[in-house]
């Protein structure tokens, strides 16, 4: 396993200096948010501007991109033209997982299916994987129908953020089931109140987790992401996350 982190833990940042600041806190591998809204690159700049998206995703300060999470908010046929797009910025620049949202509670859950298994076709072709992420407030938030979801849309795969199932309206609810289909992970500390406490004042269980996923051969990213808070020192909260997931892999 790998440990990484999150270039949105510093969203505020301009990408460069998001990236050198994960450098200087010694890590070795990034997630890179491309939203159309708080991201550091836009979807609709990597299907306008191509070239440009590749030269950006590659000067990475000896990062190694280990995922793209993509967020994309066009209507339907320029969704699936910017998705193509961010697949095949992936293969120009060997990132294998793409991290999308799953939609919204109350969408029709046939709706959500043929939306996921077009992904799936696109990515396919650029051999790239499709992976959910688990979020709260949205169809994932409850991780059984997650797994139906991956049984309905070959090839899919879930990220996994145990957080959500922590916190939340589905707080306490088992994600066992989840773990066959993980192609990533997303991580920080959490109690049933808050979605992000200070590392180690949480419920997250590290270990038992890394031991739950060598049990399905995860050999993919354990990705921090560990936001600003009031009074806190983020520097401090992840380098004693990246020193707490290292001593586990």
């Amino acid at each position: 396993m790998i440990v990484a982190a999150s270039s949105g833990c510093f969203g505020d940042m301009p990408l460069d200096a998001a990236l050198q600041r994960l450098v200087d806190l010694e890590y070795t591998a990034v997630e890179i948010m491309i939203h159309e809204s708080g991201g550091h690159l836009k979807p609709s700049r990597v299907a306008c501007d191509f070239e440009q998206a590749v030269q950006v995703c590659r000067q990475t300060h000896r990062l190694t991109p280990v995922a793209y999470n993509v967020d994309i908010e066009a209507p339907e046929k320029e969704y699936y033209a910017q998705f193509a797009a961010c697949c095949k910025l992936a293969k120009a620049t060997k990132v294998v997982t793409l991290i999308v949202p799953s939609s919204e509670l109350g969408t029709p859950f046939n709706a959500e299916v043929e939306r996921l298994q077009e992904m799936v076709t696109i990515a396919s072709a650029e051999s790239v994987l499709v992976g959910i992420q688990t979020q709260a407030g949205r169809m994932t938030q409850d991780p059984d129908t997650a797994v139906v979801l991956c049984n309905n849309v070959k090839g899919l795969g879930v990220s996994l953020d145990p957080s959500q199932y922590i916190w939340g309206s589905h707080g306490g609810a088992s994600y066992e089931q989840l773990l066959k289909y993980v192609i990533h992970v997303r991580l920080r500390d959490t109690t049933k109140e808050e979605l992000q406490v200070r590392v180690g004042q949480g419920q997250v269980e590290y270990g038992r987790l890394v031991t739950q996923l060598g049990k399905f051969h995860y050999n993919r990213a354990l990705c921090v992401d560990i936001l600003p808070l009031p009074d806190i020192d983020q520097a401090a909260e992840m380098r004693k996350m990246r020193l707490l997931l290292e001593s586990l892999v």
